[in-house]
């Protein structure tokens, strides 16, 4: 006789459900329906994805999701009902989650999960009030004194078919609800405890829709300076961008982007006179907190962008360190074509094709004609060759290794307070295999700019190329959070979890990648390696015969060359997820 083992395992349960769900599908089926899927795929799923859990199962009104930290579970929770109350207080249907939270031990059995500590969980969220969570007492042991947000003591509770009372701790609901401004300020500051802002994409008022690369170049600029405040959280270009010349409700792209505030504007060029007006928004009231107007000589463009941060950091009543004011106060003025040159020369990098490329380095070599000193020009050039090497299009391979390195150090000889000085020197020691240089760089960058997304991804590469990827996946999630548009960011972030064993998570990670990047040969070889690794040979063979779909060209030994890993195996290990698909020989 063989008795089968039982899995068992240590797990934060959080179990969420629409309060009076039967009586809104007799009154509204549709209108019911329609508006429940939204919340799943725009507030729902994302809260859960950014707090690393997983969804256990969807029951139409409800859902079980597992997390592997209680602080996650509980601060996802508090995500959760601060989104809805912010959506409530604009949608013509309310709808409201009651949610209840345990930490206890589970039982597995294939994706599903049994249990006490699952039933526990069950039975509070049936206990819990509308909008509004119910936790253990040994949840709030856990969490107690580690996040921003009180819970009171709700005494002792029978719950069916449990033996022993349990003690239990509210937060929200009819008697305790805050209000709209405190909740939603309560969303953007569970993980930072500081004011939260987007810069939305400046409409170009100039006529000419040629000109739409100005108002972008500026736009990026205000996102930069206002990212090197330390007392802010700003979130990154990509994500911001991703709202380019649409005409968004502005508490959903609150919501989708974890902020507060949003700022808005239009800029319009003529000649060299440039006309700028922005307004700040409190995105939870819609309310406006100061607009303004600017009509400058474009030679003076940094003067207005400074004058834009000062106030706003007014606004906000954040105080500037320093060395922040120091910076702030230290710029002149600009040439306008070399500054004209700049933001063209930005476009074409960002378009990531060799002849945009070709077209920058020109544009850039011109900018440093005019103004020998711009420290930002050298660190595009870096930049430049720092890519057409990663990518092999060309064949001076290591001829462009060495310039990278040459501009980037020429540009923060320049200026070195230029935070993207050393992010381009992060990126150039990088591939180099000069991790602790890189890191050495990519930290400078960082006390520079605190919030540049591109620091943390620099130095979750640095971690995971010298095998600490629990650290990497750190500094990943930091940057993913600062750019949640960002898809290439999962593809990192997968990797360092495959590496690390976490294979649940990397998998939910490539997947991610792969519904916002649908082409991307390099996410498609990690997955396959995973399903390999995790005995799915059929699916593992799938997505390699997609890839070679995608690039024909694809090889797996030129990877193993270009990658910055100090030792061979270490990408070895990838590959050998392959082998154990049968996808690729022994060797």
């Amino acid at each position: 006789m063989t008795t089968q083992q039982i899995t068992r395992r240590l797990a934060a349960i959080l179990a969420a459900d629409v309060a009076e769900y039967s009586r809104m599908i007799g009154a509204d089926e549709t209108g019911t329906i329609a508006a429940l899927r939204e919340i799943w795929t725009e507030i729902f799923n994302p809260a859960v994805a950014s707090r690393r859990g997983r969804v256990v199962k969807m029951m139409g009104d409800g859902a079980l999701v597992e997390f592997g930290s209680v602080v996650d579970a509980v601060e996802c929770a508090l995500e959760l009902q601060c989104a809805m109350r912010v959506r409530n207080s604009a949608a013509q249907k309310r709808i409201e989650f009651r949610i209840g939270l345990n930490l206890g031990e589970v039982v597995i059995e294939g994706d599903d999960l049994f249990g006490d500590g699952v039933n526990i969980a069950t039975r509070l969220e049936g206990q819990a009030p509308r909008g509004g969570i119910l936790i253990s007492d040994v949840v709030h042991s856990q969490v107690d004194g580690k996040i921003g947000v009180a819970f009171a003591d709700a005494g002792e509770v029978r719950l069916k078919n449990i033996e022993r009372p349990v003690r239990v701790w509210r937060w929200g609901g009819a008697e305790t609800a805050p209000s709209v401004n405190e909740i939603s300020s309560l969303a953007t500051t569970t993980s930072e405890d500081k004011p939260s802002i987007a810069v939305l994409p400046l409409d170009n008022l100039s006529g000419d829709p040629e000109q739409s690369y100005f108002a972008d170049g500026i736009t990026e600029d205000i996102i930069t300076d206002l990212s090197k405040v330390s007392g802010l959280f700003v979130i990154a270009r990509n994500s911001s961008f991703a709202y380019r010349g649409k005409a968004s409700d502005l508490r959903k792209v609150s919501r989708e982007l974890g902020v507060r505030y949003l700022l808005e504007g239009s800029v319009r060029r003529a000649a060299n006179k440039v006309r700028i007006n922005a307004q700040l928004i409190d995105a939870t009231t819609g309310g406006h907190i100061w607009a303004e107007r600017y009509d400058r000589d474009l030679e003076d463009i940094f003067a207005v962008q400074d004058e834009v941060t000062r106030t706003i950091v007014a606004a906000l009543r954040v105080k500037l360190t320093p060395a922040e004011a120091a910076r702030l106060a230290k710029r002149g003025k600009i040439d306008p074509e070399a500054y004209d040159l700049l933001l063209r020369a930005n476009q074409n990098i960002r378009q990531f094709r060799p002849e945009a490329l070709t077209e920058a380095r020109t544009m850039l070599a011109r900018a440093l004609e005019i103004d020998p000193g711009l420290a930002v020009a050298y660190a595009g050039l870096s930049l430049i060759h720092s890519v057409r090497y990663a990518n092999q299009w060309d064949d001076d391979r290591e001829d462009h290794l060495a310039e990278a390195l040459q501009f980037a150090r020429k540009a923060v000889e320049m200026d070195e307070s230029e935070p993207r000085a050393h992010n381009a020197l992060a990126v150039a020691l990088l591939w180099s295999k000069e991790l602790d240089g890189a890191e050495r760089a990519a930290r400078c960058m960082m006390e520079l700019d605190p919030n540049f997304s591109g620091g943390y991804l620099e130095l979750g590469n640095v971690y995971h190329f010298k095998g600490r990827h629990d650290e990497a996946v750190t500094f990943y999630r930091q940057a993913h959070k600062l750019d949640p548009q960002f898809d290439l960011t999962l593809q990192f972030l997968g990797r360092a979890l495959l590496a690390a064993g976490h294979f649940d998570e990397a998998e939910a990670a490539f997947k991610r990648r792969l519904a916002l990047a649908p082409r991307s040969d390099m996410t498609r070889f990690y997955l396959a390696s995973l399903y390999g690794r995790t005995g799915r040979q059929e699916p593992a063979r799938q997505l390699w015969r997609e890839l070679l779909d995608i690039k024909p060209d694809f090889s797996v030994e030129h990877f193993g060359r270009i990658l910055p890993y100090p030792e061979p195996a270490a990408f070895d290990w990838f590959v050998d997820g392959l082998r154990q698909a049968g996808i690729i020989a022994e060797r």
